[in-house]
């Protein structure tokens, strides 16, 4: 398996990767690196995306940005063009960590900002990046969503109402961008091992015990898992696939 990951199908590729600094966003980077791109390691974190930058070393560098600022994304984007030339693959990964609450006791203020990284930060990274892919001859972009884009639970109306809705975006660019060869698609995490987790549970194995019931798998993702997923839908290997969410969540929606 290992030897079929160091192929390198994103070879003489520019990738832009926003919440690099992240588990799943950082395990994307690295992945993508592996398979011959060159990438831009986005975070509002620049440290935690310099940091991923140089695990990768050549081919790789760091940027900061906050995608909810629409010159922040513009600059991104630009930065990518600039440090190598062109640019063929977007992930959106940045995501808001917002507290537990119904829509009774969410704070507005984290409501708008959940709002404002997982959705108008998708909109703007793609309205800034799809011209840029379109002059490179086209390419694909990967919207990180979620299994709870599709079902719901409790006390998370904002990260469940964004995920959603990144599903539908991105089925909406799929349509509007197939005539600039222009991939778009979402992908769908389960519950995966990295710090996000820790928000909500003390240690690691409580957020096992208390999520790995849900999924019929029998674990948690690794963000390795979700990596390869994302490598997928961003090269060839996919080239019939767009407008579509790909749920890797270890049979979480199954039941």
């Amino acid at each position: 398996m290992e030897g079929d990951i160091r192929v390198e199908r994103l070879k003489n590729k520019t990738a832009l990767v926003t919440g690099a600094g992240g588990g799943i966003g950082g395990a994307i980077a690295r992945r993508f690196a592996m398979a011959g791109a060159q990438v831009l390691c986005c975070d509002q974190d620049e440290m935690a995306a310099a940091r991923i930058a140089a695990k990768i070393g050549g081919g790789a560098s760091a940027h900061g940005c906050d995608v909810s600022d629409p010159s922040e994304a513009e600059a991104a984007v630009a930065r990518a063009v600039a440090a190598y030339g062109a640019l063929h693959v977007l992930v959106n990964c940045a995501a808001h960590r917002e507290p537990i609450g119904d829509v009774a006791d969410l704070p507005l203020e984290d409501w708008q900002r959940a709002i404002d990284v997982n959705l108008t930060g998708i909109f703007l990274m793609c309205k800034y990046a799809v011209p840029e892919i379109t002059a490179a001859g086209g390419g694909t972009i990967v919207n990180i969503a979620s299994q709870l884009g599709s079902v719901v639970v409790p006390e998370r109306p904002a990260y469940v109402a964004t995920k959603a809705a990144v599903i539908q975006l991105s089925k909406s660019m799929a349509v509007d961008f197939a005539d600039r060869n222009i991939r778009v698609n979402s992908l769908s995490p389960g519950a995966t091992e990295t710090g996000r987790l820790l928000v909500r549970h003390k240690t690691m194995e409580d957020a096992r015990k208390a999520l790995v019931p849900a999924h019929p798998i029998g674990r948690l993702g690794l963000p390795s898992e979700i990596a390869n997923a994302a490598l997928f839908l961003a090269s060839d290997d996919s080239s019939f696939v767009t407008g579509s969410d790909l749920l890797v969540d270890g049979g979480y929606n199954a039941v």
